[in-house]
């Protein structure tokens, strides 16, 4: 009798979470890799889900690591952030940054759902903490990606970080690699280098369409979306563009990897 019953395709277990020791000591030792995303709960305009910074490094992250190998730790949705204390109430990040159509800065509003801001200082400790366990277990590349303010922290202390903790550290902006990839951030070909406008709402169009919801935007474009910060989403955002800029940065991201990997075996 002839099955026309498809076979599931094989789906790599890539996550910490999910792996057993046997698991984990395997992937460790075929590559030292781990991929941590510097998620957050945040606003992210009325289209974006709160947890956009988490859902797009954890999506392209698992490219890096079912492709080239490697271990994906949980995502932090604790970060650092602009903060301001105004009669007594505590803003952060976009609650600070609402700007209209023309620019200008509009006062501080409590965006409904954001829960992630901690301080410069609690936050630089938690990464210390995080890169004492990636260490401990025997891990030599580590990449850090999501949050702005999260990956500037780590770019910020990378010197200090890889020579306290003997690891290669890496976030995934193109400023890492030299002048040409500066400039495809800057030209929104980056990862995550807007505030949910183009860039970040073409990648979840790509990774998770399902949770976008570009009609809980106003047609209307004279109207600026509230804390939206980059090109016009309605204007600009689209699947192919988030495919592309995917698709570029996965190549980059494991030329280098591949390279440090070659860095790592002549120690």
């Amino acid at each position: 009798m002839i099955s026309c019953k498809k076979e599931a395709p094989e789906v790599k277990n890539v996550y910490v979470a999910n792996m057993t020791p046997t698991e984990f000591r395997q992937r460790l030792a075929d590559c030292p890799i781990a991929y941590l995303p510097l998620g957050t709960i945040e606003w992210h305009g009325e289209h974006l889900p709160l947890g956009t910074d988490m859902l797009i490094p954890l999506n392209f992250f698992e490219l890096l690591a079912e492709e080239l190998g490697g271990i994906v730790y949980p995502s932090l949705f604790l970060g650092p952030d602009m903060h301001q204390n105004i009669e007594g109430k505590d803003y952060y990040g976009m609650d600070i940054q609402r700007k209209d159509k023309k620019g200008d800065s509009l006062p501080p509003r409590q965006l409904e759902g954001s829960s992630y801001w901690v301080s410069d200082s609690i936050f630089k400790s938690i990464l210390e903490n995080v890169l004492m366990h990636i260490q401990r277990n025997g891990f030599k590349i580590l990449v850090a990606h999501g949050h702005g303010p999260s990956g500037g922290m780590v770019a910020k202390y990378t010197e200090e970080f890889e020579k306290k903790f003997n690891l290669k550290i890496f976030v995934c902006w193109g400023y890492m690699s030299g002048e040409k990839w500066n400039k495809m951030d800057q030209d929104g070909l980056g990862i995550m280098v807007d505030h949910a406008a183009a860039n970040e709402t073409s990648l979840m169009m790509h990774f998770v369409p399902q949770f976008v919801k570009m009609n809980q935007l106003s047609p209307d474009t004279e109207i600026w979306p509230e804390a939206i910060l980059g090109k016009d989403p309605r204007e600009f955002a689209n699947p192919e563009l988030g495919k592309k800029i995917i698709l570029m940065q996965k190549d980059r991201m494991i030329q280098l990897l591949k390279d440090e990997l070659k860095n790592c075996s002549k120690k």
